[in-house]
């Protein structure tokens, strides 16, 4: 058995455009909206800065999203990135990865949310001292026990917590247009930043990017998509138009409430918006909304990272284990099973860490960037390799756009590790301790 050319999934499509832009625009327009702007606005000199960098951050999603139109469509398959990294680099370079997404990126950022999501929930319902995390504990044991059902009851809730996503961001954004800006806002002046000014825009695309994270996860769904070659690219640029459009009227509102540098002051943007617009009965409400922006995300990259986990099983005969798949639920049950206790093993380090999230952001940011460059330079990589393959789908303005991915994506392993610091090397040495598992190939089957 080789692994240089992954087995392509087997499955049913099941999934139609509008279900898998619902599980992009779920995943994508999280919590982090809500949380990142006051930390951009610290690194933006102005506010044409300050949107400029947004709209950049649309522009990296966007050509990302090229990108991966043409990779999906040409490969559809479970495995996404594994898939393509296998095909591109070689066996070892696709375990690796695997190894990285399973340990460090995608159960990471599940972690990062569930911890996001117990922070508000444990305003609802108090749980005691550790409450944020049993919170957090308890929605990815929920929302994996969901996707264990099947595919079609989280598709369901996916639809319902993506309407309550959108409507957030709508409750947000319509305060913003009735809410009277702060009696100061416009004659408080902005305060000069300190620092080089490269690192600080890199810093604040950092930030941008985490907001606009998980873009990629569609590729994940290739496999399941109705007709990938046809609509693989419909769900990335669709989903991409939805999210940048978002993301730039929502800050325009903040900063017709706020100004820049009330904006850099503000802690919750969310509440004190709806405090201006609601009153004090806000809080709880927005809690709420909140909280189901927060499960959106966790249900989303809970389907689709699962995938990667059935994949290597199905490629690795020592881990065939993982690809076990329910013929009732239509949903990789094993797999599932595994990313949920390698999540909740993290969720246990975020509860002893004084700052959970920010722990686990920087453990998970450096990684990511590092893969999505070697992806990004596998579009070319590939078209040199399998040139007779068929691609429904080609990336305009190749081999540039491809090139402005990997090179952005340089960019950002750099500007991560210099905000992770410690964290950084702690993700960057659980990548190296899966080295080791390269030699569960043999060196015929680690050929690429």
């Amino acid at each position: 058995m080789t692994l240089s050319a992954p087995a392509e999934s087997t499955q049913p499509p099941r999934l139609s455009v509008l279900d898998a832009v619902a599980v992009l625009v779920g995943v994508v327009v999280g919590i982090g909206i809500f949380g990142f702007p006051p930390l951009v606005a610290q690194h933006a000199s102005s506010e044409f800065v300050y949107l400029a960098l947004w709209a950049a951050g649309g522009f990296v999603m966007l050509i990302g999203a090229l990108c991966y139109a043409e990779l999906g469509a040409s490969y559809p398959g479970a495995g996404g990135e594994y898939l393509y990294l296998t095909r591109a680099w070689g066996a070892r370079a696709g375990l690796l990865f695997a190894w990285a997404r399973c340990t460090v990126i995608q159960t990471g950022a599940i972690a990062v949310v569930a911890f996001i999501y117990g922070e508000y929930a444990q305003q609802l319902l108090p749980l005691g001292p550790y409450g944020v995390a049993l919170h957090a504990a308890l929605s990815v044991v929920a929302l994996t026990a969901l996707n264990i059902a099947g595919t079609q009851p989280s598709k369901r809730l996916q639809w319902v917590f993506t309407i309550l996503t959108l409507a957030a961001l709508a409750a947000v954004l319509l305060a913003g247009l009735t809410a009277a800006p702060q009696t100061d806002a416009t004659a408080i002046d902005i305060a000069p930043l300190a620092g080089n000014t490269a690192g600080l825009l890199g810093m604040g695309m950092v930030f941008v990017l985490l907001t606009y994270g998980g873009w990629n996860e569609a590729a994940y769904l290739s496999g399941e998509l109705r007709d990938p070659g046809r609509n693989m690219s419909r769900v990335l640029l669709a989903g991409t138009v939805v999210v940048t459009v978002a993301y730039l009227l929502i800050n325009l509102a903040l900063l017709q409430i706020f100004g820049l540098q009330g904006l850099r002051d503000t802690n919750a943007v969310g509440a004190a918006v709806m405090q201006l617009a609601a009153g004090p009965y806000a809080a709880a409400s927005l809690s709420m909304l909140i909280c189901a922006t927060a499960l959106s995300t966790i249900n989303g990259t809970i389907l689709t990272g699962a995938r990667l986990y059935y994949a290597l099983g199905r490629d690795v005969p020592r881990l065939r284990g993982l690809a076990g798949w329910s013929a009732r639920g239509h949903a990789p049950v094993n797999a599932l099973l595994a990313q949920g206790g390698i999540t909740l093993v993290l969720v246990l380090i975020g509860a002893f860490s004084a700052n959970s999230v920010q722990t686990l952001v920087a453990y998970t940011a450096p990684v990511f960037w590092l893969f999505m460059m070697l992806v990004a330079a596998s579009v070319w990589r590939l078209r040199q390799l399998d040139p007779d393959r068929p691609r429904p789908f080609r990336v305009p303005a190749y081999p540039l756009t491809p090139a402005l991915l990997a090179l952005a994506c340089a960019g950002l392993v750099y500007s991560s590790s210099v905000y992770a610091g410690l964290g950084a090397l702690l993700g960057i040495a659980v990548l190296i301790a899966g080295i080791p598992l390269l030699r569960m190939l043999r060196p015929a089957q680690a050929q690429g």
